[in-house]
């Protein structure tokens, strides 16, 4: 039944997923002051990783290193907070700002509380850095989140690519640890290129933080 999620040989959890996606999501928040400890910590757990997620993920963490905390802070909020098609929140482009995307968002918050993981009153759920550090909370729940995200992610990925950000190296790592995409996610990945997301304007309250407007830009966790 398409309804049922089944995983595929390809699709199952390997035991380095929990380090590449904890990895992932500590590089994918804002740079503030523990920026240099996620870096070194990446430095040390990333070589045991496989070459197509490893890779990548280093080359960030030596651009990086060389830009240092300030100048990568303001590339940050230039990518994440002023390109609308660089939105780190996947569930904008399934739903845009629709109320099918406040009940995805409120699904998402139940998903994680039954995995233990609590957010603060100022972070969206679908955060990449956030779905991120919930799989490497609940690796089989949250490789089904991914994938089920597939299309918005490819779609982030090409955009970040196409803006030559270095967080697109980041997203290549994450698509790593996916399965390829099928036939279906292809033409959805077309098909919101083309189209764009939904664009029922409505609230996100109470998720959204009081600067957020309703098409989401920002870039989450800081």
């Amino acid at each position: 039944m398409r309804n049922k999620l089944k995983l595929r040989p390809a699709q199952r959890v390997q035991p380095w997923h929990t380090c590449a996606w904890q990895l992932q999501s500590l590089l994918l928040g804002y740079p503030d002051e523990q920026q240099a400890g996620h870096l070194t910590l990446a430095r040390r757990a990333a070589p045991g990783l496989p070459a197509p997620v490893r890779d990548p993920l280093l080359r960030f963490t030596e651009h990086a290193e060389n830009t240092g905390a300030e100048a990568l802070a303001t590339a940050y909020v230039a990518t994440f907070d002023h390109r609308k098609r660089c939105c780190p929140y996947l569930t904008y482009y399934a739903h845009g700002d629709t109320r099918k995307r406040g009940l995805a968002l409120v699904r998402l918050k139940q998903t994680y509380a039954k995995g233990g993981l609590r957010l603060t009153d100022d972070e969206l759920p679908d955060h990449l850095a956030v779905v991120l550090e919930f799989a490497a909370t609940d690796p089989a729940a949250g490789l089904k989140l991914l994938t089920a995200h597939r299309a918005g992610l490819e779609l982030l990925r090409l955009a970040l690519h196409e803006e030559n950000s270095p967080w697109a190296g980041l997203l290549d790592s994450v698509s790593a640890t996916l399965p390829a995409l099928a036939g279906d996610e292809r033409e959805a990945v077309a098909r919101l290129a083309a189209e764009g997301p939904p664009e029922e304007q409505v609230g996100l309250d109470p998720y959204a933080p009081p600067q957020y407007t309703p098409a989401p830009s920002a870039g989450g966790p800081r």
